[in-house]
């Protein structure tokens, strides 16, 4: 952990690389051009766009490959515990020692980065040198000037659930602004899957996409149904029964479904995706602790679910799962600046029978207790706050049956997973 903290450090700190988000293509096409273009090397590209659900739809789709006897490289943003989580390699993560040494190589461009920047070259190097079937890239923000829009013929582009997120990144603040950015953008020669979103969002995506000569294929193609209170992926051929005890909302029932219908498109067969299905797990999205050092925590009737929603639409999605629980629900709520926290937590009215709000430890970029304690309180929630999540914890924990709900931020469920 105390590595992981030291690179992003050595990265934020370091006098070539910028910490501060800045859009341009011409800095890391110059570094990919001075390092004899590895992206060219990478195999089989997907490449998954969005604001919501991008890091659920790879992971299942790394599960489904893997569980198909292929090996695959992942690029995924934000990391939640260590920064090694942000580079699989096919068999294992690049270790602390492999990312250090790829820093310095980047150092002897001599090329003023952005860290992201940084973070999208040291994948690039490292997966490119190894024989994998597959590579899949998270996009970070946005996508028209995204440090991974750098390959010519991506094999797949996924666009999952486009919504308001991101406006801050933009000179026109409108959703019409994000879903051009993000889907106006796409290759002209490749297969474009787009996952489930509202009717207004698709209908303009449709109107983007009117002359991209790429295939493309809607979620019209595909359902997810509910069976005798089991769900079930169908489609105008397969149905296959969603055997999971780890994936409880219909946002990621959702995301799980868009991941089956692209494995079935690279020829992995039903009886793979039926056999990989139990394992599939998205952790900090709504993510019980059943086990751990938290868990010796509290009492045996009380349960932790950890969720890095931020945006009305993943808070959305916890709000409907959560009002499915029969038992009292309290929040340890934090997030990060430049996010909407009074829109956000509007959508959990009569969910929570108390809220405490906490800053995120080590980050810069949280929002102060008190703010968010302000903002509960406008709202009409009975809410207190605490100087750490142990405190918070102290404050909840009884013998009365509940759940624990910690939520906000993704960067305070890496928090949480640490401690546990």
């Amino acid at each position: 952990m105390s590595q992981s903290i030291n690179l992003y450090n050595q990265l934020a700190n370091h006098k070539l690389f910028n910490k501060t988000v800045n859009f341009d293509l011409k800095r890391i096409k110059l570094a990919l051009k001075k390092l004899d273009h590895p992206e060219k090397k990478l195999t089989n590209v997907i490449q998954i766009i969005g604001s919501d659900g991008k890091f659920s739809v790879l992971t299942a789709l790394k599960f489904f490959i893997e569980g198909n006897k292929q090996t695959v490289s992942t690029h995924v943003s934000p990391s939640l515990r260590d920064i090694r989580e942000r580079f699989w390699m096919g068999k294992d993560y690049l270790t602390h020692a492999e990312i250090k040494k790829t820093i310095k190589i980047i150092e002897k461009l001599r090329i003023p980065l952005t860290v992201y920047e940084v973070l999208t070259l040291i994948f690039i190097i490292n997966a490119s040198q190894k024989k994998n079937d597959y590579c899949i890239q998270e996009a970070g923000a946005l996508w028209r000037l995204d440090s991974n829009n750098v390959i010519d013929f991506p094999l797949k582009q996924i666009v999952v659930n486009i919504n308001k997120q991101h406006l801050n990144f933009l000179r026109r603040k409108t959703l019409d602004e994000v879903i051009k950015q993000k889907v106006g953008f796409l290759s002209q020669f490749t297969d474009i899957h787009i996952g489930k979103q509202k009717p207004n969002v698709l209908k303009k995506i449709k109107r983007l996409l009117k002359n991209n000569n790429s295939q493309i294929k809607y979620s019209s193609s595909w359902k997810l149904i509910k069976l005798r209170n089991h769900f079930f992926y169908k489609d105008n051929k397969i149905k296959i029964k969603l055997n999971t005890k780890y994936i409880h909302s219909k946002g990621l029932l959702e995301n799980l479904c868009l991941a089956i219908n692209i494995a079935l498109d690279l020829k992995i067969n039903k009886e793979v995706i039926v056999k990989v299905i139990p394992k599939i797990r998205y952790p900090a999205r709504i993510d019980y602790l059943n086990n751990g050092k938290l868990s010796k925590k509290i009492f045996k009737n009380e349960r932790i679910l950890i969720d890095g929603c931020h945006s009305e639409t993943s808070g959305q999605n916890l709000y409907n799962y959560l009002k499915t629980l029969k038992v009292p629900i309290y929040g340890i709520w934090a997030m990060t600046k430049n996010k909407d926290p009074d829109r956000f937590i509007k959508q959990f009215k009569g969910i929570f029978k108390k809220i405490i709000t906490i800053p995120i430890e080590n980050e810069s970029a949280t929002l102060s207790n008190k703010l968010l304690l302000k903002i509960a309180k406008k709202n009409n929630y009975d809410s207190e706050t605490s100087k750490s999540f142990e405190e918070s914890l102290k404050k909840i924990t009884s013998k009365e049956e509940k759940v624990i709900c910690c939520f906000g931020s993704l960067y305070f469920a890496g928090n949480i997973l640490n401690k546990n």
